[in-house]
């Protein structure tokens, strides 16, 4: 559905509305009559039937199921709000889902139309409120005035409403037209004493007259936004074909990402693809150049706006993303944190981010087409924007924009500075999304005299991912590093190990990485953390501690990185805790985050969960900084998380971790770690194929990296290949006892393969098998591995008659799982450990809690309390509903959640109310444990 109003409506098409004369001289969609038609009513003034029915959609017209089903979900509540800006398919998507509920039911009343126009006056809109009104209720029931009713006649009418046997649907179009709240109050009154038998549904730009606050906090209203009514992929797809083109699923993404789904700039696209000879690279280079688009934007969008409101978006369309300090910075006014926020929330041009501060995003389209004018400024005036954003950045922590700002302005000594000063901030450890248009380059003579300045220049091409510019810059620098006076010369040093090793990474060779790193530990005087090959002599002077700190927590990072990427846990795990205290040392947050963010997962693996989980919350609540994205790094907290909660059989919770580790997708360690979760989940719910598929699925991902993780995932298959009785496949994926001392990865597969065999019932064979667990060398074992063997061997002696060593055993076990919190593997064991743990409370244990615990979730019954069926909902979830109700089962405040859906935290609000009303539930908890009952999560 395209959005058609008066600004995008194409010229045939405009004056043209879709009515006709029906019950009581009043409008229906059964014939066609012109826009300026007047509709007669006894002793009231002419009104326009265009006015009272929609326009004609435009041809060719694409139906969007997905929003005629919110639709009717919406309207079984009192009131339902579309706000959005202009464009974005309000109009047409009310006109087609009211024909849609017409031609589905046609003994039903049509939903009444109401489309409010500039100028309208309280009488003058309810003159029209009161004719839609009739068209639905007949002139059978109390009469309506033609204007403002009074108190009386608002009582009368909505007594009649309230008795009648169908909802009447009321629809206003364009309700921020409305200039006077007050008329809208009959309507409001009627909305509360109807009984619900008024349904209103109305659509608007900006803030809406209604009280939606009274609405919201009620649970009586659903709002819909720019989010929901965005074309998805699909329904790009379906606009495309319905103009006759065809491109690539690749070309419809980059169309998507491009206009964000807005309908009106797709429908301008659509056509004017319809006479390219190349669709693809049209879409590939669509901008804010195309005269349609960029005709529409500066008439709809831009055109209402204030002077001062498009100078501040003009001004801020110099950087990639606002705040309110930064659009203070650039625009030298000190109210943007209101300004902002209102275009964000009443304009819809902005997005933003929901966090503190709040960060604020344009259009792509729209921000190219401001940033074109942007660039037409007079020389200077552009460049002291730059020092302007240079300067904000520089003083806030983000040193990346500062560089690129500082470049871009020309000022060459400030761009040297703060690549000399604040190098540690500006090494990238993830790699970037893609090159971006390059600052000016600085002249020769420039470059002659400084070499510091090309290393500048060098690392801010590198951090955008452009390396061959990078190491273009490399080369003049060292080819000028001979000009430099001492000490300078031997900073420089420094300077470019920084800039390989940056360059090194980007080219993902991690031989290239390690003599990086190590030329950079050259540097300094420290030692590197995680590589004892690296090792350097010394220890760093008291002059040079901080610097050296740098040099270690940066070369450090690169290295446990690597050691991470290859599966080796344990290396990991070292070099990243010696870097994450030199980043402490040295007070660089970045380099902090994404050490604390990735030694939380290898430590959940490893069994350490309070300190992981500790870690994981605490990297949690650092803010972003540097200006780059957390999103990544929050991804391995959240993955850190869920491995947590499945070892403490928190499955919800484990869930819905997972779900918010997504951003971490994509690199190999996270998804391993994350199918290797997943995959237990399944089985521990009984879906021994599904996890078994989720599982071959994170051993092909990981590939042939081996390491301690290919390990884990090995051993993880062995046991759910036996667990479905595949026993020979596991025997033969288990390999051949491993002689000598058993180390950690090896424990996990011959734990897995004593498992195997007592599945099988040689209870010989798997004691053959069992490392022995209490040997001193098994203390370096992961956690999870040692309890394993421990209830393995505690369930083979329980098995032997041997109750007093089993019970000896069982007690060393949960000495090992009561301090960290441990559950999932005792309740996960094999039969025969549920009678030891009932008949240890009795013996005497000191962790009687504990064991009080596990017995009774042993002893609960699989069904609902008391074993009664659970009623099914009388109304089903919404699919936005789902997705919020997976979040409530975890901690995030609603506040949290909308940040990580980006939409608003009222809309989440309205969502979870109605996810308590549908599942009778008055908190998070009742609701969570009511979906789970029903399967929905």
């Amino acid at each position: 559905m395209n959005r058609r109003g008066s600004g995008n409506r194409p010229p045939q098409d405009r004056g043209r509305k879709h009515a006709s004369v029906g019950v009581g001289g009043m409008p229906d969609d059964r014939s066609t009559v012109r826009a300026d038609a007047a509709v007669r009513v006894p002793g009231g003034p002419p009104l326009l039937a265009s006015r009272l029915t929609p326009a004609v959609p435009p041809e060719p017209m694409v139906l969007r199921p997905r929003l005629a089903r919110l639709l009717d979900e919406a309207v079984s509540r009192p009131a339902t709000l579309l706000r959005a800006p202009a464009g974005w398919g309000k109009t047409t998507l009310l006109a087609t889902w009211r024909r849609t509920r017409q031609d589905a039911d046609p003994q039903a009343p049509v939903p009444a139309w109401v489309s409010v126009e500039a100028g309208d006056d309280p009488d003058r809109l309810w003159s029209y409120l009161g004719a839609a009104l009739r068209s639905v209720v007949g002139p059978a029931e109390p009469p309506l005035p033609d204007r403002v009713p009074r108190p009386d006649e608002l009582e009368l009418l909505a007594a009649a409403l309230a008795a009648r046997e169908r909802p009447v649907v009321l629809i206003v179009d364009d309700l921020h037209r409305v200039t006077e709240p007050a008329a809208l109050a009959g309507l409001e009154f009627l909305l509360r004493h109807s009984e619900q038998r008024l349904r209103l549904v109305a659509a608007g730009r900006t803030g809406s007259p209604l009280a939606v606050h009274r609405l919201r906090l009620a649970g009586e209203l659903t709002e819909l936004g720019p989010d929901d009514l965005a074309f998805t992929g699909d329904e790009i797809a379906d606009l495309l074909t319905a103009h006759g083109v065809a491109v690539p699923a690749a070309a419809v993404a980059r169309l998507r990402q491009r206009t964000g789904g807005w309908a009106a700039v797709l429908r301008i696209a659509a056509l004017a693809l319809r006479d390219q000879p190349d669709p693809e690279r049209w879409i590939s280079e669509l901008g804010a150049d195309q005269p349609e688009i960029a005709g529409y934007l500066r008439a709809e969008p831009l055109g209402g706006l204030e002077p001062k409101d498009r100078e501040l978006l003009r001004r801020a369309a110099i950087v990639d993303a606002v705040c309110a300090g930064l659009a203070a910075a650039l625009s030298g006014d000190a109210d943007t944190e209101e300004r902002l926020s209102t275009l964000a929330d009443d304009s819809g041009l902005l997005h933003h981010d929901g966090g503190r501060p709040v960060w604020y995003r344009c259009h792509p389209l729209l921000a190219d087409l401001l940033h074109r004018e942007l660039v037409r400024l007079p020389p200077e005036e552009l460049r002291e924007l730059h020092l302007r954003a240079t300067g904000w950045y520089a003083g806030n922590g983000r040193p990346a924009e500062a560089l690129r700002h500082a470049l871009a302005a020309g000022d060459w000594t400030a761009a040297t500075d703060l690549f000399v000063t604040r190098w540690p901030e500006l090494v990238p450890y993830e790699r970037p999304a893609g090159a971006g248009s390059a600052p000016t380059s600085p002249p020769p003579e420039e470059v002659g005299r400084d070499p510091e300045l090309a290393l500048a220049c060098a690392a801010e091409r590198a951090l955008d991912g452009d390396t061959e510019a990078a190491v273009t810059y490399l080369r003049l620098a060292t080819g000028h590093a001979g000009r430099l006076p001492q000490p300078r010369r031997s900073r420089f040093g420094r300077l470019i190990a920084v800039v390989e090793l940056t360059l090194a990474r980007l080219a993902g060779d991690p031989q290239t990485v390690r003599s990086a790193a190590a030329r950079l530990l050259d540097t300094g005087g420290g030692r590197p953390p995680g590589g004892p090959e690296l090792a350097r002599a010394g220890a760093p002077s008291a002059g040079h501690a901080a610097e050296d700190a740098d040099v270690r927590a940066v070369a450090g990072t690169a290295l446990a990185l690597l050691a991470l990427d290859d599966g080796e846990l344990t290396g990991a795990a070292t070099g990243l805790a010696e870097a994450l205290a030199a980043a402490r040392t040295a007070a660089r947050p970045r380099t902090e985050l994404v050490c604390a963010s990735r030694w939380a997962v290898v430590s959940a693996l490893r069994g350490e969960l309070r300190a992981a989980e500790e870690t994981a919350r605490a990297a949690l609540a650092m803010p972003p900084c540097q200006g780059w994205s957390a999103l990544l790094d929050c991804g391995y907290a959240y993955l850190a998380l869920a491995v947590v909660a499945l070892h403490r059989d928190q499955p919800a919770e484990a869930e819905a971790h997972l779900g918010l580790a997504a951003p971490a997708g994509g690199e190999p360690i996270a998804d391993a770690v994350a199918g290797w979760c997943r995959a237990y989940l399944r089985h521990d719910e009984g879906e021994l194929s599904v996890g078994h598929r989720l599982l071959v699925e994170a051993r092909t991902g990981w590939g042939a990296r081996g390491g301690e993780m290919g390990s884990w995932l090995r051993a993880a298959e062995v046991d759910l290949h036996s667990a479905r009785g595949d026993v020979q496949t596991a025997r033969e994926l288990a390999g051949d006892r491993p002689t000598g001392p058993v180390t950690g990865a090896a424990a996990a597969l011959a734990v897995a393969a004593a498992r195997t065999e007592l599945r099988t019932g040689d209870a010989r064979a798997a004691e053959s098998l069992l490392p022995d667990w209490t040997a001193a060398p098994t203390a370096d074992w992961p956690l999870p591995v040692r309890l394993d063997a421990a209830l393995l061997a505690t369930v083979l002696a329980v098995r032997a008659g041997d109750d007093r060593r089993a019970g000896r055993m069982l007690e060393q076990a949960l000495d090992l799982a009561a301090p960290e919190g441990y559950r999932r593997p005792f309740l996960r064991a094999e039969p025969g450990l549920r009678e030891l743990l009932a008949a240890h409370l009795d013996s005497g244990t000191a962790h009687w809690s504990l064991v009080s615990d596990l017995v009774r979730v042993v002893d609960a019954p699989a069904g609902p309390a008391g074993g009664t069926a659970t009623a099914p909902l009388d109304e089903p979830l919404t699919e936005r509903e789902l997705t919020i109700l997976r979040y409530l089962q975890s901690i995030l405040s609603n506040v949290e959640i909308a940040a990580e859906l980006s939409v608003s935290v009222n809309t989440v609000k309205t969502h979870v109310r109605n996810i308590y009303r549908k599942l009778d539930a008055t908190r998070r908890r009742d609701a969570v444990r009511r979906a789970r009952q029903l399967h929905l999560i």
